[in-house]
Parts: C-alpha cells; structure tokens; sequence
C-alpha cells in the first residue's frame, strides 16, 4: 500500500515539474534572446555569453515602450474601473433575484462571452469611426470594458451568492435601502473576488492587440503589444529587440499579480461554478 502511494507520488511531481517546464520555457527563452545582440547565432535555449544590455538600452532610450507601458496603464485603469463597478452592480441583482427575467438576463450576458470579437470587428471600426473615436483613450477603452464585462459579472454573481442573504435580510430590517446594502455590506465582501476579475480581465486587456491594431493608429497612442509588432516585417526581423520589449512590458503585470496573487486564488475558487 505505502509503495502504491509513493509511485503515486512521484508521478504527481513527475507531471507536475513537467508542466512547470512547459510553461516556463518560453519565458526562458525569450530572457536568452533579449539578452544576447542580433549577431548571436548560438542556440535560443544556450545562456548569453556575455549577457549584452544593448537590446534594454535601445527600448528604454527611444522611449517607445516607456510611451507604450503608459498607455497600456491608462487602458487598462479606465477599462477595469468601469468593468470592476458596472460589473459588481449589475451582478447583484442577478444573483439575488430568482425569477425569470433575471435568468434570461444571466444567460444574454453568457451568451455574449460566446461572441468572436473578429466576427464583427468591421460593424464596431465603422461605427467608431463615426463618433470619432478611433486613436482616442475612450474609444478602446469603451470596446474593451464592452467585451469583458460579461465575464466579470458573470464572476460576481457566483460570488454573491455564496455570501448569506441573512447578512442584507437583517440590514433591511434595520430599515437600510438596497444601494445602502450592497455598499456597505456586500461591497466590503468582494476583495477576493475583485481581484481575481483585475488579474484576469487586466492580463487580457493589457495583452490585447487585436483592437488596439485598429483603433489605435497614432505612433504616440501604441500599446505594448503594437511596440513589439513593429519589430517584424516582410524583409527583416529583430527578434532580440522584441524579446527585450516582451520582458519589460511584462514587468508592470508580474509586479501587479505578485500583490494580488493571494486574493486571486481565493476569488477564483469562490466565484466557481457550484
């Protein structure tokens, strides 16, 4: 019995370093690369030697992913505010009220996380392009928080639920309104929760290139993603260059989820369907 449950053991952490090294490699690869210059032929998977600074000196000199990681910040704060706040108040009474038109409500918002954003990319240019909102803060901002909100509601009302609804049947009792409810009750009760929806909503929004391609056109509006494109083309590739942008443009997200890492272990089991 004991040998059966070492074998068992030690193909768990046989599996479990194995995954490890798959997902750790790209990013093992893609430090090797940054740090070596363009003349370097050796093999991707070899370590740099000497490690070469040159491809940080350039990005951090031209300023271009300094301009980027501001903008991806700007993005990324804007959208989060609107999908964090329209997100746990439209989530609220979709978890609370148990009737039908609260469930077709729930499942339109599903059925919305079901739609290819390619599919209808050419309806949202012309229309942004319209209200004048191509190569502007709100206009990628505005199509961003519209795709990711269903996902953040659909994330807060599996956590509401969980929270007992003794907790508002006494605060009614007391004589407190719904809005004084929710804010002072339910609200002070969405941390985990709240930041699993920043991790993972903030992680797509920060990474996101196809709508910022599009709608951000002017050089000084480029996200990180754009900054890292503009390292290829048809006749010449630059592989050390991006790979050093890759690494800084990690950073900020690293930085954020080191803080938040806590919170979004629980807030993702909690928010999981029951």
């Amino acid at each position: 019995m004991k040998k059966k449950k070492y074998i068992l053991w030690s193909i768990d952490w046989v599996v479990s370093i194995l995954i490890c090294l798959f997902y750790l490699l790209p990013f093992y690869v893609v430090l090797c690369i940054s740090f070596k210059p363009q003349s370097d032929s050796s093999s991707r998977l070899l370590l740099p030697n000497p490690f070469y600074f040159g491809n940080y000196t350039n990005a951090l000199k031209n300023g271009s992913i300094l301009n980027a990681i501001k903008n991806n910040a700007i993005i990324v704060v804007g959208t989060l505010l609107i999908v964090v706040i329209v997100g746990a108040m439209a989530a609220y009474p979709i978890a609370r009220k148990k009737s039908v038109l609260y469930g077709l409500i729930s499942k339109f918002f599903m059925g919305i996380m079901m739609i290819t954003p390619l599919t209808i990319l050419v309806g949202l240019y012309s229309i942004l392009s319209k209200i004048g909102a191509i190569s502007t803060y709100w206009g990628i901002i505005l199509i961003l928080a519209t795709f990711n909100i269903s996902m953040s509601i659909y994330l807060y009302s599996n956590f509401i639920s969980t929270i007992p609804i003794e907790l508002e049947e006494a605060a009614f009792i007391d004589g407190a309104s719904r809005f004084h409810t929710f804010s002072r009750i339910i609200l002070p009760q969405l941390g985990p929760v709240t930041a699993t929806v920043i991790i993972m909503q903030g992680v797509s929004i920060w990474n996101n290139y196809l709508f910022t391609h599009y709608v951000m056109q002017k050089k000084n509006l480029f996200t990180v993603t754009q900054v890292i494109q503009g390292f290829f083309s048809t006749t010449s590739s630059d592989y050390n260059g991006a790979a050093a942008v890759a690494v800084l443009g990690m950073l900020p997200v690293v930085i954020v989820y080191l803080f938040l890492q806590k919170f979004f272990v629980k807030g993702a089991m909690d928010s999981a369907i029951k």
